[in-house]
């Protein structure tokens, strides 16, 4: 068995983690900044950076104290060295890189992106590959094939705006407050999706996506019939987003003969997200693997996960090793 202490601090959540052998979570603490960041409409880089250092001793003692076991029971200790916020990465890198110096354990760098392909495992760890992915969220919109834990094909991506990045810019358009996506979903429940029929981007056009001239699309309407209820409005936007997203996901299950359609980032918390992508397996007869909640958002489970299975394919990462906030999915 080996024990993995994960460590996330990519962006506004604190987050530490011990996980056995890559499935079985001990413990995941997350302390959200959601709160401190509400009133600037958006995450700010510098207070983010300084919450961080002031949470993630807690958090760890947290994190320790839940799963029963000290640091010197830990045999390898994980943390994310990007992409994300340079002065949050570092943070939790040094932390990491603190703690193997301290207890002479192997320290891996996690590239965030992949810990969230890691996610299915903690909930399925007798998922059958490959997998289709949809990776969902602020800053990232892409679509991957998972051949096994560790082996993975970047199929698609977004050209231009995530997914989750149109959804926080329409509901500030729509005067709808911070976070943009749980305010889209909670008020699109309300709604006409078939109020405005919106543009659907790169529509079968492959496994590419745009989401820039949609997010143009609703203001462009907004500014032509201010009246327009918004939840009408917002439901319309959720359809078009969710349409694209569901049909290129369930179009890459069929290419490449996926045993699951899978649901990985921020966004696979949407609520008409996970019912089409839900729907569009069963059509397919494979299941759709829809995290909880828990492992939707940024946390260290799956930060510890895939370290895991890092460690295990390229050894330990150097302690000079530092933060890398542009690091893309190879």
């Amino acid at each position: 068995m080996t024990l993995v202490l994960g460590i996330e601090t990519s962006c506004d959540e604190t987050a530490v983690a011990l996980v056995d052998d890559a499935v079985h979570v001990r413990s995941s603490i997350v302390a959200s900044q959601v709160d401190l960041h509400a009133r600037f409409g958006g995450v700010v880089p510098e207070l983010a950076s300084r919450a961080h250092v002031e949470l993630i001793l807690p958090v760890l003692a947290d994190a320790l104290g839940e799963a029963q076991v000290s640091l010197a029971e830990v045999d390898l200790i994980a943390g994310t060295h990007g992409p994300g916020l340079v002065g949050a990465l570092l943070v939790g890198v040094s932390a990491a890189k603190s703690l193997a110096l301290v207890t002479g354990v192997p320290y891996v760098g996690v590239n965030h992106l992949e810990a969230h392909l890691h996610a299915p495992w903690l909930e399925r760890p007798d998922l059958e590959a490959p997998c289709a992915v949809l990776l969902v969220s602020g800053g990232h919109t892409m679509l991957v094939v998972v051949d096994a834990p560790g082996q993975y094909r970047v199929v698609g991506q977004t050209v231009d705006d995530a997914a989750g990045e149109a959804f926080d810019k329409v509901a500030r358009h729509l005067g709808l407050g911070y976070p943009g996506g749980p305010q889209i979903d909670r008020i699109a429940r309300e709604g006409d999706p078939t109020a405005v029929r919106f543009p659907r981007p790169m529509r079968g056009d492959g496994f590419d996506f745009s989401f820039s001239g949609l997010k143009t699309a609703v203001v462009t309407h907004r500014r032509m019939a201010p009246d327009q209820p918004v939840a009408d409005v917002a439901a319309s936007f959720q359809e078009a987003a969710v349409d694209v997203l569901a049909e290129k996901l369930a179009a890459l299950g069929r290419e490449v003969g996926a045993k699951a359609l899978v649901l990985g980032g921020g966004v696979a918390a949407n609520t008409r997200l996970r019912a089409r992508v839900a729907s569009e397996a069963e059509a397919l007869g494979v299941p759709a693997l829809l995290p909880a909640l828990e492992y939707c958002t940024d946390n260290a489970a799956m930060i510890a996960a895939a370290g895991y299975h890092r460690f295990r394919v390229d050894g330990p990462t150097g302690l000079d090793d530092g933060a890398h906030p542009s690091l893309r999915l190879a």
